[in-house]
């Protein structure tokens, strides 16, 4: 065969690849909406970035007629390629072939990428849709799930993992985006669960759904399985990029840097009035992260699920940021349990990636209840805890309202070593709230009065004035400082600049036992 022969041959090999599935399969795929692996993949790298690797790997399988379909690649996508000029590295399951069900060789090319991004300190970008475990290769396929979840352990905290489900991912193949930091979702093309509507019904009697039981709104919503949810698989590829611009390479490089023309010292005079007079009204905490963030931008995540805490990245100064922030307009901001796992994990993983954390708190405390209790609110709160505690990262924290109780303790008060605590005049620190505390502490005299209403109220008065401000924090050198509203964000500014360069080391140790 002459050298002419055989790039003929390469280049008829590549053409047979990029088919694999099949002209039917892959216009029945683009019927659905949906873009092929390699077209996912092309899509969410800069322009001509993309370099496939593993493209002639066939499977070995001779089970059950396998001998007879060993199309080219086995049905997934590997390669690296550069988004914003960075390294990345990405897999995506191509369901035009075999259904994208996972085999020896399947894994062994996702494995291969996971090694690589490791060594490379590159973030990795896995995009499922696929049926499963390839039942034909029996407990192979079960082995090279395992592979890929042992990696998927050993890369966490390292570098970024992000998982974009575009299809079906069921059974074992659910845990592998589990173990990654973000999971991105399409709403009406995305399934995760571990069990389907079939089984459900054989075994529990329950009639469900795809959609209702492991749709995207299902998991934004309830289980909180997944952090983000978009329109269109285009619309996914773009936020998975932009969520990128947040985080390092790897968990020994900064976050990006990208100047902006806001200025820093732009004050909103809007967030002086913000706070209502009635400390019982809600507002938007969301407001106040637009009014403080560069250029008002705030890339929200897990927006539908536990609502009564908000967490996201922006940028501060130029500076990506993690914001932490009770929301007072969903459940008056109280801490539950689902707020607690959610900020608990948005904490860590900022704290991984070395990107600063803001805590905005206005938080009246745990919200209380039976279900709470026996649900575990104090095993679950004790996480967020932990993870404020446990994070080095340059930590800065104001006080917009309420801050009563262990719920004071919890949102990165200086006792648990934030950097920096400010407070609005509005803020009120206190052990409870003022109606709580009045009740307990002068329950005899207001019951012996001749007029109990006005002398729960004239106490309730009193107590607000000594009790629930911040001068009382602030005297005894808690709050580092009391600030006008419309001056947070000139004041966080300074302030993450002065600590930007934070180091803390702490005892060393295999690691801790966070209450899981």
């Amino acid at each position: 065969m002459t050298t002419k022969q055989r790039i003929e041959e390469l280049e008829a090999l590549r053409e047979q690849a990029l088919q694999a599935g099949g002209a039917a399969r892959i216009e029945k795929h683009h019927a659905k909406g949906k873009l092929t692996a390699r077209e996912r993949l092309v899509a969410l790298c800069d322009p001509d970035s993309f370099q496939e690797l593993d493209m002639f790997v066939r499977h070995r399988c001779t089970n059950f007629g396998m001998e007879n379909n060993r199309p080219l690649g086995d049905g997934v996508v590997t390669g690296f390629g550069r988004i914003d000029g960075r390294v990345v590295y990405l897999f995506a399951q191509d369901f035009t072939v075999v259904g994208g069900s996972l085999g020896e060789a399947f894994a062994a090319k996702i494995c291969k990428v996971m090694d690589l991004s490791i060594k490379a300190g590159a973030p990795l970008i896995g995009v499922n849709d696929s049926g499963g475990a390839r039942i034909q290769e029996g407990v192979a396929a079960l082995g090279g799930y395992a592979e890929i979840f042992f990696r998927n352990v050993d890369a966490s905290g390292v570098v970024p993992q992000i998982s974009l489900i575009m299809g079906p991912c069921a059974g074992g193949a659910v845990y592998s985006p589990a173990l990654t930091d973000f999971v991105c979702m399409v709403k009406g093309g995305s399934h995760m669960f571990i069990t389907g509507p079939k089984v459900i019904e054989t075994v529990t009697g329950e009639k469900v759904s795809f959609e209702d039981l492991g749709g995207a709104a299902a998991h934004a919503a309830k289980s909180g399985v997944c952090h983000i949810v978009e329109e269109s698989e285009e619309d996914a590829l773009a936020t998975v990029r932009e969520l990128l611009g947040y985080l390092p390479s790897n968990n020994l490089e900064d976050p990006p840097f990208v100047a902006t023309a806001d200025p820093k010292d732009r004050a909103d005079d809007a967030l002086d009035t913000i706070v209502p007079d009635d400390a019982s009204k809600p507002y938007d905490i969301k407001k106040v992260i637009a009014a403080v963030m560069d250029d008002g931008e705030f890339l929200e995540v897990h927006a539908d699920w536990a609502k009564n805490i908000v967490v996201g990245f922006a940028r501060l100064g130029g500076h990506a940021v993690g914001i932490v922030a009770n929301q007072p307009a969903y459940l008056a901001g109280c801490l539950d349990i689902d707020a607690s796992n959610k900020g608990a994990r948005f904490v860590r993983t900022c704290d991984a990636f070395n990107v600063p954390l803001i805590t905005l708190e206005d938080v009246p405390g745990f919200l209380p209840g039976v279900n709470q209790e026996h649900g575990g609110i104090i095993r679950h709160g004790a996480k967020l805890i932990y993870a404020f505690c446990e994070a080095t990262v340059p930590k800065l924290t104001v006080i917009t309202r309420k801050a009563y109780g262990g719920a004071y303790c919890v949102m990165s008060s200086k006792h648990i070593r934030a950097d920096y605590n400010f407070a609005w005049p509005t803020g009120e620190i206190a052990v409870m709230g003022p109606d709580g505390a009045v009740n307990i502490i002068f329950a005899k005299d207001i019951a012996s009065s001749e007029d109990p209403a006005a002398r729960g109220k004239q106490l309730v008065d009193e107590y607000r004035a000594r009790f629930a401000t911040p001068y009382l924090a602030a005297e005894l050198g808690y709050i580092d400082d009391i600030i006008r509203p419309s001056e947070t964000r000139r004041r966080l500014i300074d302030a993450l600049e002065s600590i930007r360069n934070k180091r803390e080391p702490r005892p060393s140790k295999k690691h801790g036992n966070i209450p899981l």
